[in-house]
């Protein structure tokens, strides 16, 4: 019995252990602001992460380092350039569930109209590593439900309607892996869950590829075009006033 106990123990303390490992990799705030650039889905170089972070070229590799090792971040060279990327979705929805997690607050004054600007932009449409978030998540996530496509009692699955509605948009749903085929991301500006998992990567690759949305600014923004307010209007029924 004791042996049991024993053993039963040290399973538990070396979860515990990596847990606080994992813990400790992001909580720096340099880290966690590279972390959180990365969310937009792209490889970044160093030093355009260095740049973001405010710190040494030197500095930031350092923590790099720390983060590929940890197995957060995938790295590649491509000639003289480093680029890294988050290690995958699983990366990608811890930290969303983090951020989610973080009271509400009063968030921090703008610097400035081009600060404002780019939040505002952000909350109104944005990517989520690889889905859409924002009002524009919730919108399509919303049409979605209301049209009998996904259901969301018991978490998010996609219904037999739903299956075919993306088939007949021609949306293409890649099955492999472990990647649930859609997934309640909880959003950190709505505070609302929206669609993410294989479904939800699906839908942002395709709207990106149609035109329908385009990527602004340095960040994870996305704005609807014209073409795209009239398309998400005829196959989903969200009024246009509800994308701008």
């Amino acid at each position: 019995m004791l042996e049991g106990m024993t053993t039963s123990h040290h399973r538990a303390d070396h979860r515990a252990a990596g847990l606080a490992a994992l813990a400790a990799l992001i909580a720096d705030t340099t880290r966690a602001a590279c972390l959180l650039a990365l969310l937009d889905g792209r490889a970044w170089t160093a030093g355009e992460l260095a740049r973001h972070a405010g710190v040494a070229p030197s500095t930031l590799s350092e923590h790099l380092g720390k983060l590929v090792a940890g197995g957060l971040l995938a790295e590649e060279r491509q000639g003289r350039h480093r680029y890294v990327r988050l290690a995958g979705a699983q990366v990608a929805q811890l930290l969303e569930d983090l951020v989610a997690q973080l009271p509400p607050g009063t968030p921090p004054r703008p610097r400035g109209l081009r600060e404002a600007a780019a939040g505002s932009a952000m909350a109104r449409g944005r990517t989520c590593y690889d889905h859409l978030a924002g009002r524009l998540g919730i919108a399509v996530t919303d049409a979605l439900a209301a049209l009998g496509l996904l259901r969301r009692d018991s978490g998010f699955a996609l219904t037999d309607a739903g299956l075919a509605w993306f088939a007949e948009t021609g949306i293409p749903l890649e099955r492999a892996g472990r990647r649930p085929l859609a997934r309640a991301c909880l959003d950190w500006t709505e505070r609302r869950p929206h669609l993410a998992g294989t479904a939800g990567a699906a839908l942002c690759r395709y709207v990106l590829d149609a035109g329908w949305c385009v990527r602004i600014g340095s960040e994870r923004a996305v704005k609807v075009t014209p073409s795209g307010e009239r398309a998400l209007a005829e196959v989903l029924g969200i009024p246009v006033e509800v994308l701008r």
